[in-house]
């Protein structure tokens, strides 16, 4: 299980990454792009995955990670249940979509 606290801490570790409010949720941004957020009232993340990475995670495990079920899923947004998840693999995951957001070329 990952913890808002845990979540913040390692969404924060990145070069540049900023936390700001998005509606109703927490989100971690790159370069004012968003790369997760925190959905505390459901205790879940929502990531930016590469579609790659995201059938990757999503067939690890279909109750932990699953596209958001709409167009931004099939854009690579990505559910992460926190209470489900081994911390080591949400950290990955994590890295992945920072990644994917902080180094995609304009």
């Amino acid at each position: 299980m990952i913890s808002i606290e845990e979540f913040r801490k390692l969404a924060m570790s990145f070069p540049d990454a900023t936390e700001e409010p998005h509606f109703e949720k927490t989100s971690f941004r790159s370069k004012k792009k968003i790369f997760a957020t925190f959905d505390e009232k459901n205790n879940r993340a929502v990531l930016k995955l590469n579609e790659i990475d995201q059938s990757v995670f999503c067939a690890s495990s279909e109750k932990i990670f699953y596209p958001i079920p709409n167009k931004w899923g099939a854009q690579g947004w990505t559910i992460v249940e926190l209470s489900r998840v081994r911390p080591e693999m949400f950290e990955d995951a994590l890295i992945r979509s920072y990644e994917n957001v902080a180094t995609k070329k304009k």
